[in-house]
C-alpha cells in the first residue's frame, strides 16, 4: 500500500489499483491536482477536513470518484455524497471500506458533538489494512495494519494519543492532524509517540507529497 500525505489529515491511499483520498481540508496542500481518484472520503464537516472552497474543483477533476462522508457532511457538502454510518460497508474497486466510530471527540462539554465516521479500508487478506479515524480515538478491536494517528488537536492530550496508539497496536502508525502546530511542537509530540509506541509498532512520519510504501 502506498500513502501520500498532503498535510494535516489528508492522505492518498493507493492499493491494489484503487486510489482513495481522505479529508482534503483547508490545512492541507498539494491534493488539488490529483486525478484518477476512485473515491473521496470525508470523516466530518470541519473545514480542516473538508475544504468547501477547493472541493468543487477536485470533484470536477475526478468525475468518476465515489463520494463518501459522515451523515451530516453528506447533507452539507455540494455533490452526490453517500452518508456512511457505523456498520455500513461498501466497495471501492477491489477494496472494501467500512464505516465505524460515529462521533467526533469532545472538544468542550458546552459544544455540540458532531458526526465523525472513521473508515476502515481492507482487502481480501486483511479487512483492516488501514484505519483513518478522523477526529476521534475510535478503537476497532481488530488487528489494524496501518493507523493514521491523530497527533495534535484542541480535543487531544498527548497521553490520550499514546494510550490510543497502544490500544490499536498497529504494525505502522503515521501521524496526521498536525497542521495546528509548528515544527518544534511536532518534534515534541512525534518524539513521545516514537518512544512510547507499543513493541512491534513502527511510528513513521510521512514526507509531504511523496508517496511511501507501508
Amino acid at each position: 500500500m502506498q500513502l501520500t500525505h498532503f498535510g494535516h489529515s489528508c492522505i492518498l491511499v493507493e492499493h491494489l489499483g484503487a486510489k482513495l483520498l481522505f479529508d482534503p481540508g483547508n490545512f492541507s496542500h498539494g491534493f488539488e491536482g490529483i486525478t484518477g481518484l476512485d473515491a473521496i472520503l470525508v470523516t466530518h464537516q470541519h473545514p480542516d477536513h473538508a475544504d468547501t472552497t477547493r472541493l468543487p474543483a477536485l470533484l470536477e477533476a475526478n468525475p468518476g470518484a465515489q463520494l463518501f462522508s459522515d451523515p451530516q457532511s453528506a447533507n452539507l457538502l455540494d455533490g452526490d455524497w453517500t452518508a456512511v454510518r457505523p456498520g455500513d460497508s461498501f466497495s471501492v474497486s477491489s477494496l472494501t471500506v467500512r464505516g465505524t466510530g460515529g462521533r467526533h471527540a469532545v472538544i468542550h462539554p458546552d459544544m455540540p458533538v458532531i458526526d465523525n465516521t472513521a473508515f476502515l479500508v481492507g482487502d481480501d487478506e486483511n479487512p483492516s489494512r488501514l484505519l483513518h479515524p478522523g477526529d476521534s480515538l475510535y478503537i476497532p478491536h481488530e488487528r489494524v495494519d496501518v493507523l493514521a494517528l491523530p497527533s495534535t488537536a484542541p480535543w487531544l492530550k498527548i497521553w490520550e494519543a499514546i494510550d490510543y496508539l497502544r490500544a490499536v497496536n498497529p504494525r505502522v502508525a503515521v501521524p496526521i492532524h498536525q497542521g495546528i502546530v509548528n515544527d518544534n511542537g511536532r518534534g515534541i509530540f512525534y518524539g513521545r509517540y516514537s518512544e512510547m509506541a507499543p513493541e512491534g509498532t513502527e511510528f513513521r512520519v510521512l514526507p509531504h507529497e511523496d508517496g511511501v510504501e507501508v
